[in-house]
């Protein structure tokens, strides 16, 4: 399911800058994180969603991520700016 929205969102941003901007921006409204990604790449993610009340939803698998998000590499955290 996380999967499906992501990829049908009309705006989203992929990868550990792009959304660690969006988040600092108060433009992401959903935030996805691998579980299998590596904890220095999405820990300041993670802090910085808990600090601006953003929703964070685990996904089991970084290379389902970036098929989700239209990208032939795996992704660690993407997020839904507009749905």
């Amino acid at each position: 399911m996380p999967y499906e929205r992501i990829a049908k969102a009309r705006e989203k941003t992929v990868g550990a800058k792009q959304t660690k901007k969006a988040i600092d921006k108060e433009r992401a409204k959903v935030v996805l994180v691998a579980k299998d990604a590596e904890r220095h790449v999405i820990e300041p993610i993670m802090n910085a969603c808990k600090e601006k009340n953003i929703p964070i939803i685990e996904v089991d698998s970084m290379k389902k991520l970036g098929k989700a998000c239209n990208i032939e590499v795996r992704c660690a955290v993407a997020s839904i700016v507009e749905e």
